[in-house]
């Protein structure tokens, strides 16, 4: 992981370097930075950004545990597939070991010295005693066969149960973290509504940047980051939605990992995970399709598009867009 560096290179914007380490930290620099004793509203501001950043670090964990849990649901089912075939394959050993039994049972009943004794045709009888012999032989490895299938099927069914029991707890981890986001962004907008008109408007003012930078001469490091930076600029105006990864709506590491895998590249469904995705560069050699991952937990990512810009889905009520890449401490910056 990096180090919480602020943004020095020139060609960057360092306008934002005294951004607060917040989901809004360029909405709070469009409105000023808060002086000593600062107006209530102002107060309120700050608390709105702060439940904002905690409800992102919530999503990422939602995230987190909503990727496991289809992992684990993914590996019951095939756990499940797998044990179907094994009962099927343990059937149909059981149904020819059964037939064998039969077969033997009834050939066999008497001891062969006296059934020779007693045989019409004592040649018939030896050819037929040879046959026996293979016939249990055969039943013999066809037992052995089917306990060894037998006890994978036991073990399969434990390794299934224990999948089962893990799925059940990742579920309740993902309705956990959805409670705790739904909390934190129900607050905010109650303090969000009970701001004075005029700093309510201001603030959504600051929520619905409309700006497009200039990107010229902004190369991306490979074809894929080029589609990649093609998609994202495509998302720009679509509304943050946590929990959502495209294509009307998304959250920071959603967006990221969908604008990738219009490029075909797959990239995890966290912005912790994405933080450790490709090649680490230094920001000051970052080029388009970049990763860049924020504060120290890498709890908000964007996408660098250029000319010292991202773009990454903020915050609710803040639709995807273009900010400097400086708006918050960078934590990583990654090459996919």
């Amino acid at each position: 992981m990096g180090s919480h560096r602020r943004l020095v290179p020139s060609g960057f914007d360092r306008g934002a370097r005294g951004a607060t380490l917040c989901v809004l930290t360029a909405a709070a620099a469009a409105l000023g930075v808060l002086p000593a004793g600062a107006a209530p509203q102002d107060d309120t501001r700050a608390e709105v950004d702060r439940l904002y950043e905690e409800a992102e670090h919530a999503t990422e964990s939602y995230n987190k545990a909503d990727e496991r849990t289809d992992t684990l649901r993914d590996q019951v089912d095939r756990a499940q597939d797998r044990m179907a075939r094994q009962q099927d394959r343990i059937n149909t050993m059981r149904d020819t070991l059964g037939s064998l039994a039969g077969a033997q049972y009834r050939s066999g009943g008497l001891d062969p010295s006296l059934a020779l004794m007693f045989s019409d045709d004592p040649d018939e009888y030896l050819d037929k005693a040879a046959v026996l012999d293979r016939i249990s032989s055969r039943q013999a490895g066809e037992l052995k066969e089917l306990q060894g299938a037998m006890r994978d099927l036991s073990q399969e069914r434990e390794e299934a149960t224990r999948k089962l029991g893990e799925l059940d707890r990742s579920r309740k981890a993902v309705a956990r973290h959805k409670r705790t986001v739904e909390q934190k962004l129900s607050k905010a907008r109650q303090l969000l509504n009970a701001m004075p008109g005029a700093d309510r408007a201001a603030y959504d003012r600051a929520s619905r940047s409309g700006r497009v930078p200039d990107l010229t001469g902004a190369v991306p490091s490979s074809g894929r980051a080029a589609a990649a930076v093609a998609a994202a600029r495509s998302a720009v105006g679509r509304p943050y939605v946590w929990g959502a990864n495209g294509p009307t709506g998304f959250d920071c590491s959603g967006l990221t990992q969908w604008s990738y895998a219009q490029a075909g590249v797959g990239l995890p469904r966290t912005s912790q995970a994405q933080a450790h995705t490709g090649r680490p560069v230094p920001l000051s050699q970052a080029q388009p399709g970049d990763i860049v991952t924020y504060r120290g937990d890498a709890s908000h990512v964007g996408m660098y598009v250029g000319n010292g810009q991202v773009i990454h889905a903020p915050y609710p009520g803040a639709p995807v867009r273009y900010d400097p890449v400086g708006m918050m401490p960078v934590n990583t910056v990654t090459r996919p």
